[in-house]
């Protein structure tokens, strides 16, 4: 790693390992452990871990060590109510500020997964560049690092859950088609609670799974 970016590149890799559940939920690591792992001094660690501290993706432990934080339901609950929150106020205030041509990029993505099978990894990568096209309009720092920290949960929850059905794939892509139709219209009300009705979909997706896993570990 170069000098300069240590902190940086440290802050990344342990970030990476956390998202992609390398660390899985629960995990307790080390700075010794990171140290060795990343061939780096405790300093840029310490550094890191406090970024990943605050965006609720570790815990210290004092005498103990780091515990990758789990993803418990009312986790989830919260995660979700932040993006009820921002999401649809991102369209509604500043969705016009987003070219028709980024729009109609979207457009003809979504509806050709309407005809043909979704590659999962393929979607979440679309799926992510869509909802970030929103935020990143609100041009507020604020609402850009809430959300960064929201999303870096979500995608620890969707490689916990495994592969979503085909079924919940297609009406996802569907929740997103009826989102852009509004907005080639204007109609900044209509797609604001398109949004909503989205994010109300996904997030009993993901409760139903948790719900599941919880039952199926309580009979163990």
């Amino acid at each position: 790693m170069a000098k300069q970016s240590l902190k940086q590149q440290s802050y990344e890799l342990i970030k990476s390992n956390i998202i992609n559940c390398v660390y899985p939920p629960g995990t307790i690591i080390t700075e010794d452990i990171l140290c060795q792992e990343l061939e780096v001094s405790r300093t840029p660690i310490r550094e890191a871990l406090n970024r990943l501290e605050t965006e609720r993706l570790v815990t210290v432990l004092p005498k103990r060590g780091i515990e990758v934080t789990n993803i418990s339901l009312n986790e989830l609950n919260m995660i979700y109510e932040t993006r009820l929150l921002i999401e649809p106020y991102a369209i509604l205030k500043h969705g016009c500020k987003i070219s028709q041509q980024q729009y109609l990029h979207f457009y003809r993505i979504f509806e050709s997964y309407q005809t043909e099978p979704v590659e999962e990894t393929a979607y979440y990568e679309v799926d992510e560049q869509f909802h970030q096209l929103f935020i990143d309009a609100t041009e507020n720092s604020y609402l850009i690092n809430t959300y960064q920290t929201v999303n870096s949960q979500i995608s620890r929850t969707r490689i916990l859950s495994g592969r979503a059905s085909q079924d919940r794939l297609f009406y996802s892509t569907r929740e997103h088609l009826d989102i852009v139709k509004h907005v080639l219209s204007n109609n900044w009300d209509a797609a604001a609670q398109a949004m909503e009705q989205h994010l109300q979909a996904s997030k009993s997706s993901y409760f139903e799974y948790m719900m599941k896993q919880q039952n199926f570990l309580s009979t163990q």
